[in-house]
């Protein structure tokens, strides 16, 4: 009788641990805005250049990072993205110059590659067993989302005893420190090299073929440009745009007495409701088809982000955006990679991923940059905001036509 594989297992303690360390480390990236900036007299523009510039590198990355976990190991791409992501923030920590900030980000970014959803999730994939492969997605998805509310506070709480570069230097030992996880990261591997010397030449050519790998690569563009344009601008526009602040409602029963405290607080909210929304995208995925959860989902934001916009912006409409945007969040990273491995399999999920991912972080570059220009040259984000609408709708419409048939036989061949 085959050993029934339980849901939590050391392989998904393991990258639980491995993604909440990376991604506590990249969420909090906004923190040091300030104390940069004012220790070297930048604009806001030149580090916001450089985070900019490691999301494109992390999405560039997770092809290759992928392809190297798959032909030579999963526990080499890891550790070569520990170490990467750890040099990265050595090097930063002595940076002087704007240039050298983004220069090194490079680094960060493929270090956030190797050690992030591509490679952990394909590890996972592999180790869970059919059932429970998409709760298991869901859950290591939403410690990544856990990173995103426990990372910043902790950067903020080191700054206050020290410098920003000391910060850099502990997080950098943070992140070598979770290669001692990798005992627990043991899984099936995807095949021998051998096979995938043969047939992964073969897989690629598929995909670029396939109309409906082309619709996901496509349609991930949006989730990213929502993501990052929010992570970065939405603080800035609820600072600006929001009514004053009611000490007498809610807003001061937490403490918050300005809008750029409650800015602050919705990506709090978002990162909450992430958890949740993650989750029960996880469980959806193993009942419903995961084209139309991802259509529902983009259409979701973009119905939440044209009511918020065109009602009056209070504390209140803050925080019902902010948990609406927040339960839709990530959740359509266990969806995304759960749909690419059925579709064309475990063998090759880690290196097909890694370039739909690129799509993702080509988005979160383009939503950072272009919220940016578009500010300066409007003086608001109200365009750039409906430009983000379009693109989500964009992407429930481009999700319908994908065909979720299998393109592999059970004997791993292409069918």
């Amino acid at each position: 009788m085959e050993k029934k594989i339980p849901l939590i297992s050391p392989v998904l303690l393991a990258g639980c641990l491995i993604i909440l360390v990376g991604f506590s480390i990249r969420a909090s990236y906004g923190v040091f805005q300030i104390p940069i900036a004012n220790e070297f007299g930048w604009p806001r523009a030149e580090f916001s250049l450089a985070i900019a510039i490691q999301n494109l590198a992390w999405g560039f990355g997770s092809p290759f990072f992928g392809a190297m976990a798959e032909r030579m190991g999963d526990r080499k791409a890891i550790i070569l993205g520990a170490i990467l992501y750890a040099l990265g923030l050595i090097l930063s920590a002595g940076a002087t110059t704007p240039l050298e900030h983004q220069i090194y980000e490079i680094m960060v970014g493929f270090g956030i590659a190797g050690t992030g959803f591509g490679v952990i999730l394909a590890v996972i994939g592999r180790a869970s067993s059919d059932e429970n492969r998409q709760m298991s997605l869901a859950i290591a998805t939403a410690s990544g989302s856990a990173g995103q509310i426990i990372g910043p506070p902790i950067a903020i709480a080191l700054l206050s005893n020290m410098t920003w570069q000391s910060v850099f230097l502990v997080f950098a030992a943070s992140i070598l420190a979770v290669l001692l996880l990798l005992p627990f990261m043991k899984a099936p591997e995807a095949a021998s090299k051998e096979e995938l010397e043969e047939s992964l030449g073969d897989i690629l050519k598929l995909a670029a073929k396939d109309p409906s790998f082309a619709m996901i690569f496509v349609g991930f563009f949006a989730c990213g440009y929502q993501l990052a344009f929010i992570t970065a601008h939405f603080p800035a526009l609820v600072t600006e745009m929001s009514a004053p602040i009611d000490s007498s409602g809610w807003c001061g029963d937490l403490g918050i007495k300005n809008t750029a405290a409650l800015g602050g607080f919705s990506i709090s909210v978002i990162g909450f409701a992430n958890i949740i929304g993650t989750l029960v995208a996880g469980w959806a995925g193993n009942r419903y088809g995961k084209k139309w959860l991802l259509s529902g989902i983009y259409a979701g934001r973009s119905v939440a982000a044209a009511w918020f916009i065109l009602t009056p912006i209070t504390a209140d409409s803050v925080l019902i955006f902010s948990f609406a945007m927040g339960f839709l969040w990530l959740a359509t990273i266990p969806l995304t990679s759960g749909l690419v491995a059925h579709i064309y399999g475990l063998k090759y999920m880690a290196t097909l991923y890694g370039i739909v991912f690129f799509s993702h972080q080509l988005g979160s570059f383009v939503g950072v940059w272009l919220g940016g220009i578009l500010y300066d040259d409007y003086g608001t984000y109200t365009f750039v905001w409906w430009v983000g609408i379009a693109v989500g709708i964009f992407s429930s419409i481009i999700h319908l036509p994908i065909k979720e048939e299998k393109r592999i036989n059970e004997d791993a061949s292409i069918a």
